[in-house]
């Protein structure tokens, strides 16, 4: 057993093997994939060859791949490029709506106000039910006034509380009312099966990092039918849709990762989720009045295999983070993006939980080198840690 048990695997996971062999593989060579000449054009080989893999294991054709810096580039190049195309399609001069889920990722969420507030969007936030779950009636009621909707943007699957959002039915209503429709699938990606071709959506966010791949590399799967603009002007890289050189040898990485996320889904999945159960059955054993946050259901495909998310009632998230951190245990209030702000979750908040639970929280999150003996050492400091906290939290109150 290891000094410290890494449960953050929805922040960042360790990088593959394979993945590290490949962007070793493609450093060692010279040469700008714009450039004309015989280095130049290697390079290119090397990112196109990764297109097409990536665009083989999602089932979507290669033209579809758009590559970025990573999902946030992705989340805001779908969200504003197709705001802003969509007000040159419509063209009345009249404000355009765009409808979020309330939970989103601040890569969706911040982007989204943004417009709001610089480019005068309405914005539709959609609530969720209890379990963090969209509902496609609410959205189909939306969208019966389509004329003036910008897009539709709802994540596959939260990346707090793990629940998985009903996608598919979603990107049909859309269809059917002629709105684009995107969706974050950074923390969908390897847990749950992916058919981008099946889906139909007009984009779709991946990122590496997530996956076992290098930091900096992210892509925006789109329908090669549904244009945008874009919001980096530059060279014209990536058909005019995303400006900037081309890292070739974090593509490459980037393709392995995808390719390994998708050949071991299954097999994947079923060890996340077997140690992830293992940790639920022992936090709710162990930890009287913890409760876990999310789709409740531990069997099917209703919550990403990964994810655990609890509640412990009368203690501060940030408290116990710190605790398990100085007993060895690696985990997350909510996104790493806002870890060190003492603030309530914005998806706790839009579940219906109270702001001072919604405090109260961790996330445990399962990856490819997670062992039971990481369940274990949460199981065996998370009940003291509790106790600490909560006396901690009392005497302030006192």
């Amino acid at each position: 057993m290891s000094d410290r048990s890494y449960l953050d695997h929805a922040a960042t996971t360790a990088m593959l093997p394979s993945a590290r062999a490949a962007w070793l593989a493609a450093s060692e060579h010279l040469g700008n994939p714009s450039s004309l000449h015989a280095s130049g054009r290697s390079a290119r080989k090397v990112v196109e060859e990764s297109r097409e893999s990536i665009a083989a294991d999602l089932m979507t054709r290669p033209s579809a791949v758009i590559f970025t810096a990573g999902g946030t580039e992705a989340d805001n190049l779908a969200i504003k490029g197709l705001y802003w195309q969509r007000q040159q399609v419509l063209g009345n001069g009249e404000p355009l709506r765009v409808l979020a889920s309330a939970i989103e990722h601040h890569a969706v969420l911040d982007p989204v106000t943004w417009l709001g507030e610089h480019e005068g969007a309405i914005i539709e936030w959609l609530g969720v039910d209890r379990d963090a779950r969209v509902s496609t009636t609410a959205i189909a009621q939306s969208l019966e006034s389509a004329a003036n909707v910008a897009l539709c943007t709802v994540m596959w699957a939260n990346n707090e509380v793990g629940t998985v959002e009903p996608v598919a039915a979603i990107a049909e209503l859309c269809r059917e009312f002629g709105v684009p429709f995107h969706t974050d699938a950074v923390q969908t990606l390897g847990q749950v099966p992916m058919n981008l071709g099946a889906l139909g959506a007009d984009a779709v966010t991946i990122s590496s990092h997530k996956i076992g791949g290098p930091f900096g590399v992210g892509a925006l799967i789109v329908n090669p039918a549904t244009s945008f603009t874009p919001v980096l002007h530059g060279g014209g890289q990536e058909r005019d849709i995303r400006s900037g050189t081309l890292d070739a040898p974090a593509i490459a990485a980037f393709a392995v990762a995808v390719r390994n996320a998708v050949d071991q889904q299954v097999m994947h999945a079923q060890h996340l989720r077997q140690l992830r159960n293992e940790l639920v059955k022992g936090v709710l054993a162990t930890v009287p009045g913890a409760v876990l946050n999310g789709d409740p259901d531990l069997v099917g495909g209703g919550r990403l295999p990964a994810n655990a998310h609890f509640s412990f009632p009368g203690c501060e998230g940030d408290s116990l983070l710190m605790l398990l951190d100085a007993a060895g245990v690696d985990c997350s209030t909510g996104s790493a993006c806002t870890a060190g702000i003492p603030e309530a979750s914005h998806v706790l908040l839009a579940m219906g939980v109270d702001e001072r639970t919604s405090r109260a929280s961790l996330r445990f999150s399962f990856g490819y080198p997670s062992t039971s003996a990481d369940v274990d050492r949460v199981i065996a400091a998370l009940p003291g840690a509790v106790d600490r906290a909560g006396r901690s939290v009392s005497s302030r109150s006192a």
